[in-house]
């Protein structure tokens, strides 16, 4: 382990036994961290390059929803590329975009029938953007150009996503720059909301649903474009999962004052949740789903997003059929190859039943490791997007001073013991928390969702002695 923290700074060749190490070329995310180097990669495990194993407990960034190395979508791409590996979609369509189209519009919620392919999530909620803007104006209604977002969100680092997003940390830094056209309103998250004491989950979600209205008749309904949520929100507030009536109230809201309802479920797609969609846990169909991630188990870049009938037919009738948008890399051959494959192979193995499954199983065990360390906070989640928060004593349920980066030290104990978590810090009105994300491949066993709370079993003793030195 040390020794891959060590030379991952360099370049790094071999020659036979020799090891050569060269002035260092990359770009890092983080200049001041030591990555190790992975070398391989096999069902929910990394290795690197002196042997340390990872269990994979993220899916990356929740995407390898499959695992790695999976034969049947590396032979979809190798057979594809010997096909045709790349045509520009302003003139050429291929016979891929089609296959996958239709498969992908089959398991969607009803309506959305219609799928536009970008690179990423990112992407993805950029074109919703822009086609919710360009619906409106074919409807004649020029002022509709806002975008709702809730705070505690993440929707992309391209500047309008980024605007729309709701994590302070990413966005500090931009503020300048960012588009002034967003407008947030608070997730459905008790933290930061004293009033919400002694409410029942319905209770609660028809006073959010509340202060949404009051922001949308504040902000004008003729000047809101549409409003982009998370059902299950992912890595700001590590898999909240909202109350049963939230989602109907905002679709019902978006009906009533005209606003198009973008779902991105970009982390949460295709079976993450156990269901294929998570608006599918409470029967809402948005007018656009935007989609990634999951949707190729990340083995090549994809994203994209399932448009409502309505919403193409004003694309087909009001501007000549034409979308003023578009990508180099839009509906990329190898990328549709891996994400057919990836969702055969979820439909053929029943991974959305498993996921659910194994998610009930993965969250009760979560459930007692918060019965033994007064450290984790409230455990919840869907299928196996799994979270909990880090707080100073379940009592209080007080957060961790923000400068102790408290998710962060528990990351970095869980890669020396083997795992690798998805560790986030959010922040509402003012007050920062620490929280971890599980997102494992849907492919985990029981007996490695056992080995997974081992692991964070070692993580909490060891964790509960840094506390205990900090003092």
């Amino acid at each position: 382990m040390d020794k891959a923290f060590q030379l991952s700074w360099k370049s790094i060749h071999r020659e036979g036994d020799e090891l050569t190490v060269e002035k260092d070329h990359v770009f890092h995310r983080n200049f001041h961290y030591n990555y190790p180097l992975i070398e391989k990669a096999e069902g929910i495990y990394l290795y690197d390059e002196s042997g340390q194993q990872y269990m994979d407990a993220s899916s990356g960034a929740v995407a390898v929803s499959v695992g790695h190395g999976n034969k049947e979508i590396i032979e979809a791409v190798a057979k594809q590329a010997e096909k045709v590996a790349f045509v520009h979609t302003l003139r050429f369509e291929t016979e891929i975009q089609h296959h996958l189209s239709r498969l992908i519009a089959s398991i969607a919620p009803d309506t959305l029938d219609t799928v536009y392919f970008t690179s990423g999530g990112a992407e993805a909620n950029e074109s919703a953007f822009k086609l919710a803007r360009q619906y409106h104006i074919g409807h004649g209604k020029q002022k509709k150009t806002k975008i709702m977002s809730h705070w505690n969100s993440y929707h992309g680092n391209t500047m309008w996503t980024l605007s729309a997003g709701g994590d302070n940390n990413r966005r500090s830094l931009y503020e300048a720059e960012l588009h002034e056209g967003t407008v947030h309103v608070l997730p459905p998250y008790r933290r930061g909301r004293p009033s919400s004491e002694g409410m029942t989950p319905e209770e609660f979600g028809e006073a959010c649903l509340k202060e949404i209205e009051e922001t949308i008749i504040r902000e004008d309904p003729e000047t809101i474009s549409a409003f982009i949520v998370e059902p299950i929100t992912g890595s700001q507030i590590a898999a909240l999962v909202p109350p049963d009536n939230y989602l109907k109230g905002i679709r019902k809201l978006c009906q009533t004052y005209d606003i198009l309802m973008i779902a991105d479920e970009v982390m949460t797609g295709f079976g993450r949740t156990g269901e294929m969609f998570a608006v599918d846990h409470w029967q809402v169909v948005p007018d656009i789903i935007t989609f990634a991630k999951g949707v190729s188990s990340a083995y090549l870049p994809l994203g994209g997003m399932i448009v409502s009938d309505g919403i193409v037919k004003v694309i087909k009738e009001e501007w000549d059929g034409k979308f003023a948008h578009g990508f180099t890399f839009s509906g990329h051959p190898l990328s549709l190859a891996a994400a057919k494959a990836n969702i055969e192979y979820i439909l053929k193995h029943d991974l959305v039943k498993k996921a659910k499954r194994q998610g009930e199983y993965l969250n009760g065990q979560l459930r007692k490791l918060a019965e033994t360390w007064s450290f984790t906070g409230e455990v919840r989640g869907k299928g196996l997007l799994a979270g909990f928060e880090m707080v100073k004593d379940q009592m209080s349920n007080m957060a961790f001073e923000s400068e102790f980066q408290a998710a962060e030290k528990f990351n970095a104990l869980s890669l020396k013991n083997g795992a690798v978590l998805y560790p986030g810090q959010g922040q509402v009105k003012g007050e920062k928390f620490d929280h971890i994300l599980l997102g494992p491949p849907l492919t985990i066993t029981t007996q490695e969702i056992d080995k997974l709370i081992t692991i964070l079993e070692q993580n909490c003793s060891e964790f509960s002695e840094l506390i205990k030195s900090t003092v």
